[in-house]
């Protein structure tokens, strides 16, 4: 908004706002002298700077230079402690509107800064294809609302001579070196899926890619170096689907109005920590069946880490909304889990959330 500092709810502010005048009016008309409310008359002008618009502001402050001179005309206060009480008042409500301002702008920059961050990231991240193979396809990338800079979320569908190939991941961390291990993984995948044979090799190519580019980038590597990822293969006829998980959250299998997390039989390192103990990751993917009309549900954790007031985790599994709905394609769920999450967290993103879905088309 560019007249003012804005807040999820405009009635707490103003409640403060106006409790502040009441008090201070109160207190000057009833509380022992030599006692006065001009502090809480003062205070009504710093919380409205510092939470509503400019021009509420400023009503506010100007209603309490008129109080504080309707209360020294009342208790018949000499002219120049008045004027003190004028200038006392009137100057911290004129600091309030320029620190309105000054709020006003920062946030504007923000709002700004996050177009671009998000901007830059979509460019990174294009759509994926509507169709593949047996498979209707829907995603949404969603930014932090708390911050400014490029997250490290990323997905992609490919279909390939083995089935339609999905990926979906985290970059640790955020910024430049975020984004470019988001194009690194994007790349390689689309390039690795039509040529490895299972998932555990496609996922060793892409460790492979990740390591390539950290050791050509040149700096100081980490334990927190790494992404996560989840690899999916569905059959050609769209009835299963094969699903490795690299240190990711599960994704959910949405059919018949209940909605079921498919843990990982293994757990496994993330990409970028070495493929762990010998053979750990060579085995098979793990296999579920996909029936006609299911959908396969796979989100980052700004979804499965997303917190409501009391500090709770959203869980899809638990949602009423997406639990009993008969999802026949892929776009009507993305969209009700991106406003679920929005519910449950009051619109309060934390950090960047992904989400790719996909439905087995009738045939």
């Amino acid at each position: 908004m560019a007249d003012g500092f804005p807040l999820p709810s405009r009635r707490v502010p103003w409640a403060l706002a106006v409790l502040a005048l009441v008090g201070g009016l109160l207190l000057n008309l009833l509380a022992p002298r030599p006692y006065m409310g001009l502090p809480l008359l003062a205070a009504a002008g710093l919380v409205a700077g510092a939470m509503l618009s400019f021009r509420a502001a400023a009503v506010v402050a100007g209603t309490a230079c008129a109080l504080t001179l309707a209360l020294d005309l009342h208790h018949g206060r000499p002219a120049d402690a008045t004027y003190v009480d004028l200038a006392v008042v009137g100057l911290i409500g004129a600091l309030a509107l320029v620190v309105n301002r000054l709020l006003a702008r920062q946030v504007e920059e923000l709002a700004r800064a996050r177009g671009v961050a998000e901007a830059v990231q979509l460019a990174v991240l294009p759509d994926p294809p509507t169709v593949a193979g047996p498979l209707a396809v829907a995603a949404s990338y969603t930014a932090a609302q708390t911050e400014a800079r490029i997250g490290g979320d990323l997905y992609a569908v490919q279909d390939t001579p083995f089935g339609p190939r999905l990926l979906i991941g985290d970059v640790r961390g955020k910024g430049l070196q975020a984004i470019a291990a988001v194009a690194v993984a994007i790349g390689a995948f689309r390039q690795e899926a039509e040529y490895a044979p299972t998932l555990p090799e496609l996922a060793r190519r892409l460790d492979e890619a990740l390591a390539r580019e950290a050791a050509r980038a040149g700096g100081p590597t980490s334990d927190e170096d790494f992404t996560t990822a989840l690899l999916a293969e569905v059959s050609a006829d769209g009835a299963a689907v094969r699903l490795l998980n690299r240190g990711h959250p599960a994704p959910y299998l949405v059919h018949g109005g209940e909605v079921v997390r498919l843990d990982a039989r293994v757990p496994r390192l993330p990409l970028g920590m070495g493929l762990g103990p010998a053979g750990q990751d060579q085995g098979e993917a793990d296999t579920v069946a996909l029936p006609p009309g299911a959908s396969l549900l796979l989100v980052t954790d700004g979804v499965t880490e997303a917190r409501n007031a009391r500090g709770t985790c959203y869980d899809p599994c638990r949602s009423s909304r997406l639990r009993g709905a008969p999802y026949a394609a892929p776009g009507p769920l993305v969209a009700d889990l991106v406003a679920d999450v929005g519910r449950w967290t009051g619109d309060g993103h934390q950090d960047d959330m992904a989400i790719l879905a996909v439905t087995r088309r009738a045939v």
